[in-house]
């Protein structure tokens, strides 16, 4: 993922200015977004779900899956020499085929960053959850002293999550002022940035509007993704949320000039689940989103069914589970 300036990082966003300037502005345009129909965006998902790729297609999009997942250990026994080996799976997921890609990240919590880092160097991105993670439910001094020392400890990506609480409250301006307070403490000492990415944590919002709204919310502060979960709350990812996400990205761009990414995350283990999202993202947000730059897999299981299927369009046989390493 390319590094960029944190000065007016969405230049396009001038226009909303006033949308966000006050919570009673605020509120009025996110509640004025026209409302999700709850039963049409579960029959849409279903119906691409339905879809089904063959030979050189489904090749291709084992590769481009693989390109686009952040491989992720986010659990407290989590220790170094656990997240040095995922992140040398990360960076050669199938060491018996030098034609395999990398994955596009390595995601951990910030205090084991600097062990990725010395894996991977800059061959694969390192992100880092922030920001009281997965609650999020701290003082916004402890969220951006979180952010900071993850940036500062070589995070290329920060995957910070929202307070749902304050969100579901309506509390839309102060969730909007915290994302715009952690955005900037990505910026380093160079006047570069770590990317930021946003976790809506999907379970918890109840309802298909709150997702459009969130997804607006956090894009309108200047996000670089947005995300649906942090892997803790089920539901986690699912293929209408992550609809509902990708039409809110393509209508953004169209609005803004500005070009957002997805990350759906959680319960995503199999090849064929994947390629179910591949196929969405084509047909919802476009071609331009089938990049790792724009559209990510968070997940931990994922990657080595993707790995077997890769194995057995190669050579025709299926590997045992057991091929590749257990994370």
């Amino acid at each position: 993922m390319p590094t960029t300036a944190p000065t007016d990082p969405h230049p396009g966003l001038a226009a909303y200015s006033e949308v966000t300037a006050s919570e009673a502005s605020l509120r009025r345009f996110l509640h004025g977004l026209p409302g999700v129909d709850q039963v049409g965006a579960e029959a849409r998902a279903a119906g691409l779900g339905t879809r089904s790729i063959k030979t050189t297609a489904k090749a291709w999009a084992i590769d481009l899956a693989i390109r686009m997942v952040d491989l992720t250990t986010l659990e407290g026994q989590d220790t170094p020499g656990k997240v040095r080996a995922l992140a040398a799976k990360a960076l050669h997921p199938d060491p018996a085929d030098p034609t395999c890609p990398s994955t596009a990240a390595v995601c951990v919590y910030g205090d084991l960053v600097g062990e990725v880092k010395a894996i991977v160097g800059d061959q694969v991105n390192v992100a880092a959850v922030a920001t009281a993670f997965p609650s999020g439910r701290a003082s916004m001094d402890i969220k951006l002293a979180d952010t900071r020392d993850a940036v500062a400890m070589g995070a290329d990506e920060i995957d910070m999550v929202i307070d749902r609480g304050a969100f579901l409250a309506g509390h839309y301006l102060q969730v909007f002022e915290e994302i715009v307070a952690v955005r900037d403490a990505c910026v380093r000492p160079d006047g570069t940035h770590a990317h930021l990415k946003v976790i809506f944590e999907t379970g918890e919002l109840q309802t298909y509007d709150n997702v459009r709204r969130a997804s607006w919310l956090a894009m309108l502060a200047g996000t670089d993704f947005i995300k649906t979960s942090t892997g803790k709350v089920q539901p986690a990812a699912t293929l209408p949320v992550t609809l509902v996400m990708l039409e809110a990205v393509r209508d953004f761009r169209e609005a803004t000039g500005v070009q957002i990414g997805v990350k759906p995350a959680g319960g995503i283990r199999t090849a064929k689940d994947a390629i179910k999202y591949l196929v969405m993202v084509n047909e919802i947000a476009g071609d331009d989103w089938l990049d790792p730059d724009w559209f990510r897999f968070g997940a931990s299981t994922l990657l080595n069914d993707l790995l077997m299927q890769r194995t057995k369009l190669t050579t025709g046989r299926y590997s045992g589970p057991d091929y590749f390493t257990l994370d």
